[in-house]
């Protein structure tokens, strides 16, 4: 992902302090791998209601809101896999009460062949599963939103996280084992 660990950090840093082009600069380094990043988690949705440029454009708008307080790369990724998981919750929300009335339709993550409304439910399935997990193992709900919502890998996380990789490996495992049972699905 975007650039050396260390150049993104020290922008990262200069960013938050307020240098007149830090920005850009991180905008440049990183675009790419946002775009990938909701390339990935819109695979399968039809590209009229949401396109990864929309979600790239919300998830900027929404960083530049926050307190940029992130430590280094690795964690500013994992705030971009959070921030996109509320984009693309709040667009399911969005779609469903507009084309459903809100009423939800539980199915599987990996059952794209039903469409959109199908695929938002899921999504909303999938933030309600992340929020009660979250409040059981809040590391393990970590892990799978880094992993779903960022695609980061397990050194990365493990970075964020201050962990070995066999805590990861260990949370990812019973992070699978817990939503794929709720869900109904083996998810990979």
């Amino acid at each position: 992902m975007g650039g050396g660990a260390s150049d993104l950090t020290v922008l990262l840093k200069a960013w938050r302090d307020g240098e007149a082009d830090a920005f850009d600069a991180v905008a440049r380094a990183v675009q790419g791998d946002f775009l990938r990043m909701a390339a990935s988690r819109l695979a399968g949705h039809d590209p009229s209601t949401l396109a990864k440029g929309d979600v790239v454009g919300e998830v900027w708008l929404r960083l530049m809101q926050s307190d940029k307080s992130w430590a280094n790369r690795a964690h500013f990724f994992a705030t971009a896999a959070l921030t996109i998981r509320g984009v693309l919750t709040d667009h399911a929300r969005a779609r469903l009460a507009d084309k459903r009335g809100g009423r939800r339709v539980r199915m599987t993550l990996t059952d794209s062949a039903f469409g959109e409304e199908s695929m938002a439910a899921d999504l909303l399935t999938l933030d309600k599963l992340l929020s009660q997990l979250h409040a059981l193992d809040a590391r393990a709900a970590a892990v799978i939103e880094m992993t779903y919502f960022a695609g980061l890998d397990r050194e990365h996380m493990a970075e964020v996280l201050e962990v070995s990789l066999a805590t990861v490996d260990r949370e990812l495992r019973f992070a699978r084992a817990w939503l794929g049972q709720r869900m109904g699905t083996e998810l990979p």
